[in-house]
């Protein structure tokens, strides 16, 4: 299993800023820098890490793709507690660690491409969610409005309703590859904690009691759910996904 190393602490998603430095030495590659949101790293066995390996050539065509392994081999792996209270995405420094020639993707100075093509794969891959566990949530929200009492309210049974088809869509849409349904994946995932919210008023506000940082399994959806909103790429970069290879629209 392996990881995706794009994105730099000082340069968000601009790919062609990356600092980290592949230092070519022989049959080998040693890196040097520091990578963040690196998803489940700590199962990972290595990370594919976008680099400056021609420090000669421009802009776009300075950076390869390495594959590089994760278990000693001087990269230090530190966990980032996200505001829901997960810590599945990590921050990674590497202090000179060494893969060898072999490992870049796609030959040297294509490390664009390479990036382009991975996030493309990711951002029209399967929502990673069960239909099943998304239809018991949502019946779970209902009996939370229930046990507030806000079953009865016509504004809360409309946005029940909303979710219950955006539900359905998902449902339908769950084996297709497209950003379409990454799209309808975080659009109801994030509307789904709005609504938990309201129905649940003051208590929205309350943590449950633990010696950790803990929340609700509402506080969790809701607070998830922004991230998730900007996950595989924003909502914009899903439209525009969708408009150019869905819809056939100019670029």
């Amino acid at each position: 299993m392996y990881c995706i190393a794009f994105t730099e602490p000082e340069h968000g998603s601009d790919l062609a800023a990356v600092e980290t430095l592949g230092d070519v030495i022989g049959d080998e590659v040693f890196l040097t820098g520091t990578k963040v949101w690196l998803h489940h790293a700590d199962r990972a066995d290595a990370a594919l890490v976008l680099c400056r390996t021609e420090p000669a050539a421009q802009r776009y065509h300075n950076l390869s793709c390495v594959l590089v392994p994760l278990h000693d081999n001087n990269v230090q792996l530190r966990p980032l507690r996200q505001i829901s209270g997960s810590d599945d995405y990590f921050e990674a420094v590497f202090d000179g660690a060494r893969a060898p020639l072999t490992n870049i993707v796609g030959g040297r100075g294509n490390g664009c491409r390479v990036a382009m093509e991975t996030l493309a794969c990711a951002r029209s891959s399967p929502g990673t969610f069960d239909p099943v566990d998304v239809e018991r949530e949502y019946w779970d929200l209902v009996e939370t409005a229930r046990g507030y009492g806000r079953d009865r309210n016509p504004l809360i049974r409309q946005r029940l309703a909303q979710a219950y088809a955006r539900m359905r869509i998902l449902q339908l849409h769950h084996q297709r590859a497209s950003s379409l349904t990454n799209l309808l994946w975080s659009d109801y995932r994030r509307s789904l904690g709005e609504i938990a919210m309201d129905i649940m008023g003051p208590d929205a506000l309350i943590r449950p009691d633990s010696e950790t940082y803990a929340t609700s399994h509402w506080q969790h959806v809701l607070l998830s759910g922004q991230a998730e909103s900007v996950a595989n790429g924003t909502g914009d970069l899903q439209r525009t996904t969708i408009g150019e290879h869905l819809l056939g629209l100019p670029k």
